[in-house]
């Protein structure tokens, strides 16, 4: 979901924290079939985390910890209220101190804002105190992240690679906790907005050029912090890029579920019912059905292109956030089922 550099990965490489050693699975529950298409694709995601608690990625010849791609399993378990289980696994797995640090910065010489957002966030949906997560104060750290201007900033070594997401997600943090999301953070977010409505990925590029991603993130953070005003403007890009199959296109030129699904799911925060069920029939057609082998119903293909095993944990997991209800500003995994449901078939 979220587009962070690869300089966190190749920092974890550096320091050692690949991903290694013995997880406790999920207590088994059986896999119970379903008609709901997002609990298909929850449970299709859940069978493919390493050790039933985390993702993990290769990079020059490492494998190493996925905390991203894990988190946004994290968030799909909760919107589609299913395979709560592993996602509890998942957040113990995520406070362990060398994958926490590994992935948000040690807190002295490195701290990345978009991470630390993230994970807070993750903490507040399972209904965790982020105040104290992994033994992290993640408010107070990310806080202190915050520029004079309202900006959240790395603080690196590495450059400055945050983007409209890391601000976007530290406002949908911050929003949960006392005294809520900083105006000044909020009014910096706004101001970024393109002229044709839309939200751009990067900040102080010369020409303002509006993303799919970054807008539905955006606008979502927007509507937390009661910025309608604001929110307006993007949600009506979003509708007016909508093709008419539902399905919506960002970086390659591709209709894709990953951008598909980040702004169905900023249709329904917004309640804006028909483009979200529009999207959401786009991410259905996407869906591996009862005529795909077994081991794959459930998960949903990065593009009509067919299902591909590199990406399709990634789309399935962005994809469940456009099919299933809610969006991230009252996302939460209280009264979720346990258990990785599967695709009913005859």
């Amino acid at each position: 979901m979220v587009r962070f550099s690869l300089r966190r990965q190749l920092v974890a490489v550096v320091s050692g924290v690949l991903a290694i050693g013995a997880f406790v699975t999920p207590a088994a529950a059986a896999s119970q079939p379903t008609f709901n298409r997002a609990d298909a694709a929850a449970g299709w995601l859940a069978r493919q985390m390493v050790d039933g608690d985390h993702f993990e990625a290769e990079f020059g010849g490492f494998v190493f910890p996925d905390q991203g791609l894990t988190i946004d399993a994290i968030f799909a378990f909760a919107s589609a209220k299913t395979a709560d289980n592993f996602g509890a696994a998942a957040t113990t797995w995520l406070a362990q101190p060398d994958i926490l640090t590994g992935y948000i910065g040690d807190g002295v010489l490195e701290s990345y804002a978009g991470p630390t957002a993230k994970v807070a966030l993750a903490a507040e949906v399972r209904g965790i105190d982020p105040a104290g997560f992994g033994g992290v104060d993640l408010i107070t750290r990310l806080r202190g992240l915050q520029q004079p201007s309202g900006r959240f900033s790395d603080r690196s070594a590495f450059g400055d690679f945050s983007n409209a997401f890391s601000q976007s997600l530290a406002i949908l943090a911050l929003d949960r906790t006392a005294p809520g999301a900083p105006a000044a953070a909020v009014s910096f977010l706004a101001g970024t907005r393109c002229p044709n409505g839309g939200y751009p990925l990067f900040f102080g590029q010369a020409s303002c050029i509006s993303d799919v991603d970054s807008t539905a993130m955006a606008v979502q953070a927007l509507l937390a912090a009661e910025d309608i005003a604001d929110a307006i403007p993007g949600l009506q890009w979003l509708v007016s890029v909508q093709r008419a199959d539902g399905g919506f296109v960002n970086s390659g030129g591709t209709p894709n579920a990953n951008s598909t699904g980040l702004a169905g799911q900023a249709f329904r925060a917004a309640a804006l019912v028909i483009p979200a069920a529009r999207a959401r029939q786009f991410l259905v057609d996407l869906q591996v059905g009862c005529a795909g082998a077994p081991a794959d119903r459930g998960a949903v293909a990065f593009t009509a292109g067919g299902l591909d095993p590199a990406n399709a944990a990634r789309a399935t997991a962005q994809a469940v956030l456009g099919m299933a209800d809610g969006g991230f500003p009252h996302l939460t995994a209280a009264g979720s089922q346990s258990g990785d449901r599967v695709l009913a078939c005859p």
